[in-house]
This record gives structure tokens, C-alpha cells and sequence, in this order.
């Protein structure tokens, strides 16, 4: 008789190291605890079919690679997860660059028609959209814990963006929004690492 927990808890382990993601980083993409993931890995339970298909579907493998223990094709299976991390980042990148190409348009075609003058903030906006665009990639595929950083280059970026437009006095005191924005972030930080490793 085939040993489907041991076959499955080995695949899990596997393509989980390869991308590589923690147990509680699988389990919240999953929408389960790191502790279902760990007797998965273990091979003490085995996950029902619709999160086999999840994890095969976030592996970019098939349900079938999961329930086999030998794979004919493993040294290309195991580039999978890598070229999947790989298409990923080049999907963020193209997408923050699609933001850069907006603005380049704004530039030339509004400045062609009149003055440029301050024509160049459409790049410094670029930059808090492109860290919006990353905080939604990022929530999707990557790393959560990364989400943090994002959010303090959002911030910062967009209280300097209004910081170029806004032409009044003292203007500077716009950056004072930041510190307790900063510290926010930070302790929003503490509660949720808190509470993964609950």
C-alpha cells in the first residue's frame, strides 16, 4: 500500500524550502495555522484535495506531483518554484516600470504643448505608486513582513512628493506626519509578528 502521508508531507517540505517560504508564511497563504502545516509536513494528516489543488496551484505544480513519490521530471520540477519567484518579480517589475513609462508620456506630450515647468514631479509621484504596486504584489506572492518596509517607503516618499508640489512657507513641517506614521508602522510590526508566532 502506498504511504500517501509520507509522499505528500515530503513534496510539501520540498517545494516549500525551494521557494523558499517558512510554515507560517505557507499556512497564512493558505488561509491555515503553521501548526496544520507542520503535521502535513510531518506527515501526521494529510491536507483534503481542495488545498492539494491551493498548494499545487502556488507551487505552479500538479496535484498529481504532490501524490508522487518519484518524479521522472524532479530536476525540472525543481526549477519550478524558482522560475515562478522568478516570473513574479519580473511581473512587479514590469508593472512599477509601466508607471515610469505613464509619466515619461505625461513629460513629453504635456511639455511638447507648453512650459515644463515642474513637468519632472510625474516621476517623483512614480515612486509612492510604485511602492503601492509593490505592497499589493507583495501581499499576493511575497513575503508579508516585507509589507512593512513598502509602507515606510510609501510614507516617506509621498509626504516628499507633496513636500515638491506645495509651494507655502514652512512646508518642511509636513515631514512631522511621518513620525508618528513611522512609529505606527513599527508597532503594527510588533503586534503581527506577535501574533504569527502565536
Amino acid at each position: 500500500m502506498v504511504d500517501y502521508k509520507r509522499i505528500i508531507a515530503g513534496n510539501i517540505t520540498e517545494l516549500r524550502k525551494a521557494v523558499p517560504y517558512t510554515q507560517a508564511e505557507l499556512a497564512e497563504k493558505l488561509n491555515y495555522s503553521d501548526k496544520a502545516v507542520s503535521k502535513w509536513e510531518r506527515g501526521e494528516s494529510i491536507p483534503d484535495v481542495v488545498v492539494l489543488k491551493q498548494i499545487a496551484d502556488l507551487f505552479g505544480v500538479t496535484v498529481d506531483y504532490l501524490l508522487e513519490e518519484v518524479h521522472p521530471l524532479k530536476a525540472t520540477m525543481q526549477s519550478v518554484p524558482r522560475q515562478l519567484k522568478k516570473n513574479r518579480a519580473l511581473i512587479t517589475g514590469l508593472s512599477c516600470m509601466l508607471c515610469f513609462l505613464i509619466a515619461t508620456i505625461i513629460f513629453v506630450i504635456l511639455g511638447s504643448l507648453a512650459e515644463m515647468h515642474r513637468l519632472w514631479l510625474a516621476y517623483v509621484y512614480c515612486i509612492p505608486i510604485c511602492s503601492i504596486i509593490l505592497i499589493v504584489f507583495n501581499s499576493i506572492w511575497g513575503r508579508p513582513k516585507l509589507n512593512y518596509l513598502y509602507i515606510t517607503i510609501l510614507m516617506w516618499s509621498l509626504l516628499a512628493s507633496i513636500y515638491l508640489t506645495i509651494g507655502i512657507y514652512s512646508k518642511w513641517l509636513i515631514f512631522l506626519i511621518g513620525i508618528p506614521g513611522q512609529v505606527i508602522i513599527v508597532m503594527w510590526s510588533g503586534i503581527k509578528a506577535k501574533i504569527f508566532k502565536k
